[in-house]
């Protein structure tokens, strides 16, 4: 086995969380009477954290502290409501069991809400992953390497031991970044067009594919 940690994106990798963010968008954008959102618009605006993602969301014309109070209001009805509707994608924690019975550490690091990951991860995954983070303050958000690097120093991984799996151009920019081997996931957020646009050298289609490209 060429690698001994294997770093997940969370959204649209190994989590089907698309329609429960959805739900939370809509109902701060009615709550704050602006027009709702379809779910492909929220699947095109997902990846670079939950403020760009409401920002993306309000109308370009938006008065700031209207995008104060729709942030403030998505961040507290996802809280309570983000696992209504969110699943692992087909075969995920079947692979996930397999890699940690090769001995490979698994990690999640995601722009999503800290506390939001820590909620996820724990409800779905029941200790399958050995480290998980989301956004925090003072850690910038991918595609910046930092809250990578600081998975590889918590397993004292080197970077020719790590690669990093995620669907979307955000993904393939922090792999770069961080000097890592990347395969990118077409269920996801982004469809495989736009990988390839981004540059993706490895794609899986499905979790049957990433497995052989995981597993040598």
């Amino acid at each position: 086995m060429q690698y001994k940690l294997i770093i997940f994106d969370l959204d649209g990798t190994v989590l089907d969380t698309l329609d429960d963010l959805t739900d939370s968008v809509n109902y701060a954008l009615e709550k704050n009477r602006l027009p709702q959102r379809k779910k492909y618009e929220i699947r095109n605006f997902v990846g670079n954290g939950i403020r760009l993602l409401i920002e993306r969301s309000v109308p370009s014309d938006c008065q700031l502290k209207v995008v104060d109070s729709v942030f403030d209001d998505f961040r507290n009805h996802y809280k309570h409501n983000s696992c209504n509707k969110t699943k692992p994608y087909d075969g995920i924690a079947q692979l996930l069991t397999e890699l940690k019975s090769y001995g490979i550490q698994l990690a999640v690091v995601s722009n999503k809400a800290d506390f939001a990951v820590r909620d996820i991860v724990d409800r779905y995954f029941n200790g399958l992953f050995d480290y998980y983070a989301g956004e925090k303050e003072g850690i910038p958000r991918k595609p910046a390497p930092d809250s990578v690097y600081n998975a590889m120093k918590f397993f004292g991984a080197s970077d020719n031991e790590v690669i990093y799996i995620g669907d979307s151009e955000v993904d393939i920019e922090t792999a770069k970044n961080a000097g890592l081997d990347c395969i990118s996931v077409s269920w996801g957020f982004r469809d495989r067009s736009v990988l390839a646009e981004n540059g993706a050298e490895m794609v899986a289609d499905d979790v049957f594919e990433l497995k052989n490209l995981l597993i040598k």
